[in-house]
């Protein structure tokens, strides 16, 4: 049997992206709700009419219908088909960057994850324990995978020279995450009287360590870098005594991205940049 074409590869992956991205949306509203994300079936939020199969193709049909319901015509947000289309991206994204292998499908399920996390995180500031725990799931089934097979699997990121099994890796990654962050956020709250990392933080960044091992710090670095260069530019822009509030899991989200596209290189340039190479 010859192997699949690339070509076919990558538009498979993009296409089911886009696909799940429909469900993306509907996972956004309705976890946080407290709602089943499987029945009822696709509605209109204002009229509450069912969605027909052919007014629910990802990005397509919001074109075709004007951005507006069918049956109601009450105006249908632009974040839908943006969710779908950045849903179709990142597995586009994953597909091409591990190829035709199990790594790919563990970082689709960490992209995928981490993109409902952040639009949560962003409507509601707070990170829902049931997706964060699948996170983990995924995560250990990968890490179970790459022990038992010896082939790459969970963690994405594998430094040179720290520790030899995927598990140990993991275990690592779990401690360092949650560790610091657990440290971070006591200190913080200790020195300004005011809670600086959430529960749900606390347990993305635990979670995040089984997919980079100890390398997770680069994520809180890269997340916690981000999240200062807007936390600046929210407080300039604010008036009075209010005090914005920014969640945090989006950054994490960023970090996240960042450390398995481009962790060996963001990892070279900073000990170049310190001086180690």
């Amino acid at each position: 049997m010859d192997a699949v074409p690339i070509w076919f590869f990558l538009l498979s992956a993009g296409l089911f992206g886009l696909l799940f991205g429909s469900l993306a949306n509907v996972i956004i509203w309705r976890v946080p709700r407290g709602e089943s994300i499987i029945a009822p079936g696709s509605h209109c939020p204002s009229c509450e009419s069912a969605i027909r199969w052919y007014d629910n193709i990802p990005v397509i049909s919001w074109v075709i219908l004007g951005a507006r319901c069918r049956e109601c015509g009450v105006r249908i947000s632009a974040r839908y088909p943006i969710v779908e289309a950045a849903s179709g991206l990142l597995w586009l994204v994953a597909a091409a960057t591990w190829g035709m292998s199990i790594q790919t499908l563990f970082g689709i399920g960490l992209f995928y994850l981490l993109l409902v996390l952040t639009l949560i995180d962003l409507d509601h500031m707070r990170l829902p324990n049931s997706i964060v725990a699948a996170l983990g799931v995924i995560g250990v089934v990968g890490v179970t995978v790459a022990q038992v097979t010896g082939e790459p699997a969970v963690p994405l990121f594998v430094g040179r020279g720290l520790l030899d099994t995927p598990l140990a890796y993991a275990v690592s990654g779990v401690l360092v995450g949650g560790g610091i962050s657990v440290a971070m956020a006591g200190s913080y709250a200790l020195i300004r009287k005011s809670a600086g990392l959430g529960m749900g933080d606390i347990k993305l960044l635990a979670v995040l360590g089984l997919y980079f091992g100890p390398y997770v710090l680069m994520v809180l670095m890269i997340a916690s870098l981000l999240g200062a260069v807007v936390g600046v530019v929210a407080l300039r822009r604010q008036s009075g005594s209010a005090r914005a509030r920014i969640p945090f899991g989006p950054f994490l989200a960023a970090g996240a991205l960042v450390v398995a596209l481009w962790g060996p290189l963001v990892l070279d340039w900073y000990l170049r940049l310190a001086g180690v190479r």
